[in-house]
């Protein structure tokens, strides 16, 4: 089974970043990545 991790620059833009890395964790991801800046 593939494993993935949810790009937090593409996600959840609609919350602020602190917020998204729990939005990921409540749906289901165990990592996740973000661009920099």
């Amino acid at each position: 089974m593939p494993k993935f991790a949810a790009n937090l620059s593409m996600m959840y833009t609609e919350l602020p970043f602190l917020d998204r890395f729990e939005a990921a964790a409540c749906d289901g991801f165990k990592a996740v990545e973000f661009l920099f800046p």
